[in-house]
C-alpha cells in the first residue's frame, strides 16, 4: 500500500497504546497547587503506604467512568527496569507515559479506560481489506477515541511528594526532548511541554511529550500525575485518530474526575 507503514502499525499497536514502541512505529514515515510552580501543599505527617488490597479498592472500575470501558491494561505495564531514557533525568517522564509509577512506591496497580466509539464502524470489512483512501478514513473513525492508562501508587513517608517532584523537575529539564527504550524498542520525543493540570488532589503536574520527526506530523502523548496525600495517580492518554486528524486532545477529563472522586 502507498500509505506510510506507520499508520498501519498504529492500528495494530492499539492494544499497547502507551508503549514507546508505538511512538517509534508511528514516527517512521495548572492545578490548585501545581508542582511545576508551587511545590507541596504544606507539611503533612509521615504516612504509611496502603496495602495492595486497599489500593485496588480505590482504582476506577467498570461502570464508574461514564462513556468509557474500564478493565485491565492490555499487554500490561512494563517493568521499571525495561523503561529507560537515554538521559536518566528524563526517566520520570518515560515512566509516566508508559504507566510506570514514579519514584519508589510500596504498592501500585493499574487500569485502562477506553472511550466508547463515537460512530459505528462497518464490521463486515476489515481495515486491511480497504483501499488506501477508505482505509485511512475508516482508521481515523475507529481510532478517534481516548485511551487512558491509570496507575495508582501508594508510598511510605514523603515518597509521593518526591515522586511528583521528580516528574515536575524532568518536565523542565527535558523540554528539548529525549530518547529512550522500552523492551528493546527505541523511540524519541523531540519536545516536552508543561500543560495546565486538572486541579485535582493536593498538587499535580501535566505535560505533553511530542515526536515531530516523521511524515505523519506531530505525534503527542499526554500525561498527568496527581498527588492525593501519599498516593499518586498517574494518567497517560493517547488518541490515534486525533493524531491522524491533527486534532488536539488532552488527558481524559472524565477519567480524572472519576478517579479523583474515589480518592477523596
Amino acid at each position: 500500500m502507498k500509505r506510510s507503514s506507520g499508520v498501519r502499525l498504529c492500528a495494530t499497536a492499539a492494544v499497547s497504546v502507551l508503549s514507546l514502541a508505538l511512538v517509534t512505529g508511528c514516527s517512521d514515515g495548572g492545578s490548585k497547587n501545581s508542582a511545576g510552580s508551587g511545590g507541596s501543599k504544606g507539611s503533612e505527617p509521615a504516612a504509611k503506604a496502603l496495602s495492595a488490597a486497599e489500593l485496588k479498592k480505590l482504582i476506577i472500575a467498570e461502570g464508574e467512568v461514564p462513556g468509557y470501558k474500564v478493565g485491565p491494561v492490555e499487554g500490561g505495564i512494563p517493568a521499571d527496569d525495561k523503561v529507560k531514557a537515554d538521559d536518566a533525568k528524563c526517566d520520570p517522564l518515560l515512566d509516566a507515559l508508559t504507566g510506570v509509577a514514579p519514584g519508589e512506591p510500596a504498592v501500585h496497580t493499574s487500569r485502562m479506560a477506553t472511550e466508547n466509539k463515537k460512530d459505528p464502524t462497518d464490521d463486515a470489512t476489515s481495515l486491511d481489506d480497504l483501499a488506501d483512501g477508505k482505509f485511512e478514513d475508516a482508521l481515523k473513525k475507529s481510532m478517534d477515541l481516548d485511551v487512558t492508562v491509570v496507575t495508582l501508587a501508594s508510598y511510605d513517608g514523603d515518597g509521593a511528594e518526591k515522586g511528583l517532584r521528580a516528574v515536575s523537575d524532568a518536565v523542565k529539564a527535558c523540554s528539548g526532548g529525549f530518547s529512550g527504550v522500552q523492551d528493546g524498542e527505541k523511540g524519541k520525543f523531540t519536545k516536552v511541554a508543561e500543560e495546565k493540570s486538572s486541579g485535582t488532589g493536593d498538587e499535580s503536574v501535566a505535560f505533553t511529550a511530542t515526536n515531530d520527526t516523521g511524515d505523519e506530523g506531530p505525534l503527542p502523548l499526554h500525561a498527568e500525575v496527581v498527588r492525593h496525600g501519599n498516593t499518586l495517580a498517574t494518567y497517560s492518554t493517547i488518541n490515534i485518530g486525533a493524531m491522524m486528524n491533527k486534532k488536539a486532545y488532552t488527558v481524559s477529563a472524565p477519567v480524572i474526575k472519576a478517579q479523583a472522586a474515589k480518592l477523596k
